[in-house]
């Protein structure tokens, strides 16, 4: 509830700014403003979206997980999505999310927030090569070829390969 109150008060500030700022300007020089800021900020997001696509294929080629390159598009995302709406207090907020060095800032400030998000909150680990997350903590990251050595293997696998069929495992040729 808490969330759905800022984003309430956001809007209505920057409502109050729109319009205290453009009784003081003009409508026509508002709009163009506001127009202004919107295809500045479709450039911007286009630009810095090319090159963080690109930064994240290099990470890709080189076995990396873009996780960086993560963080920034959906800043670019959400920067896009603020310019789009009507209001100088959101154009400010969107450029933010939009020029590099304002968003490495952002994104300083974001991380002292207490009670933040995180993908490493729950103590996951992702090891190359795994198909998804582990909950293990003492899972060791950093060496790949090392496993629990507890886990079981299933004889089947081994000894059969690579199941073919439906993603039960069930091979739709007998049928």
């Amino acid at each position: 509830m808490p969330i759905l109150l800022c984003f309430t008060l956001f809007a209505l500030l920057d409502f109050v700014i729109l319009f205290s700022v453009g009784s003081h300007i003009g409508l026509l020089t508002t709009l163009l403003l506001v127009l202004g800021t919107g295809f500045l900020g479709l450039h911007l997001v286009k630009r810095e979206g090319v090159s963080t696509l690109q930064r994240a294929q290099q990470r890709f080629a080189q076995g990396e997980i873009p996780s960086d390159e993560l963080m920034t598009g959906a800043a670019l995302i959400f920067g896009g999505a603020l310019l789009m709406a009507p209001g100088f207090l959101s154009d400010a907020l969107g450029f933010m999310c939009l020029l590099p060095n304002s968003r490495r800032l952002l994104g300083k400030l974001l991380k002292k927030l207490p009670g933040r998000m995180s993908v490493y909150s729950m103590h996951s680990r992702y090891r190359p090569g795994d198909a998804g997350w582990s909950d293990d903590p003492t899972r060791d990251t950093a060496n790949p070829s090392s496993s629990r050595d507890d886990a079981p293997e299933d004889e089947a696998a081994r000894r059969d390969g690579p199941l073919e069929g439906d993603f039960l495992g069930r091979d739709d040729s007998r049928r």
